[in-house]
């Protein structure tokens, strides 16, 4: 199954810029205001409730003070949730964000959620090597096939024992922003529905790959929805869809990618 209707997310005491990651994530601005934390907290909630009243089931935990860790909102970095009850842990590339790993979320998730077993790959650390969960891979969860684009965030030696741990096909390829630089998340530059699958095509320079994208997307019946450099500077790229208790589909996207499309 491609979607769900349950949410993992972790609602942030300390959120800001994080200097440990800036320097290879050339989406990451810092801000000049002094209520970002009160800022971040005001529109986490607000997003909880919205998920919540068009039936989405959003489990929510509190991040702690200590250790500190401005990026905790993202936990699809650190931890991925599988059908047949696989977790796997992924290794980070900034010191701070590896302190996100914690076993009581776990623990508080077993209450509800089957945790079948827990496949550790945090041990690449200790090799710098590293591969940060769905935000390095977009999964096709219904034709297990995992795309990344490679960065020293993403490395083909993880990802390949990712892809052999659960069992899926892989597609790597390069991309880069419109500076060249490389893009250092693949959930960035695309994304896969159920029927779809968004991608800015032209982040990927060597046209052999991009083809060889195209191709495996065509060949599981996705409609490929492309998006340009500035859509995806805009995080158009970043969507996620879910199901509601209804059954319904559901597109989230953040206000700035949805305002970033065309009709």
């Amino acid at each position: 199954m491609q979607t769900t209707s349950h949410i993992l997310m972790i609602r942030p005491v300390d959120f800001k810029f994080n200097e440990q990651t800036a320097g290879n994530n050339k989406f990451q601005q810092a801000s000049e205001q002094s209520d970002v934390q009160q800022q971040a907290l005001q529109e986490f909630d607000g997003f909880v409730d919205m998920l919540r009243s068009n039936g989405v089931d959003v489990t929510v935990i509190d991040d702690t003070l200590e250790p500190a860790t401005p990026d905790s909102i993202f936990p699809n970095n650190w931890v991925s949730f599988h059908e047949d009850g696989a977790v796997f842990l992924y290794p980070m590339f900034s010191e701070n964000r590896r302190l996100e790993r914690r076993n009581e979320i776990l623990k508080t998730l077993e209450r509800n959620f089957e945790i079948s077993h827990i496949n550790d790959l945090s041990f690449y650390e200790g090799r710098n090597i590293f591969l940060e969960g769905t935000g390095s891979m977009v999964l096709d969860r219904a034709n297990k096939i995992a795309y990344a684009c490679l960065s020293v965030r993403t490395e083909v030696e993880a990802f390949n024992n990712f892809c052999q741990l659960a069992g899926y096909k892989s597609v790597i390829f390069n991309a880069v922003d419109s500076t060249n630089y490389p893009i250092y998340h693949t959930n960035v530059m695309m994304c896969i529905g159920d029927k779809f699958a968004v991608i800015c095509l032209d982040s990927i320079p060597n046209l052999y790959e991009r083809d060889f994208v195209q191709r495996a997307l065509s060949l599981t019946g996705k409609e490929i929805i492309k998006i340009s450099f500035d859509q995806m500077n805009h995080f158009a790229g970043n969507m996620l869809q879910v199901k509601n208790d209804k059954d319904e589909s559901l597109l989230v996207m953040s206000e700035q990618a949805f305002k970033a499309l065309n009709e």
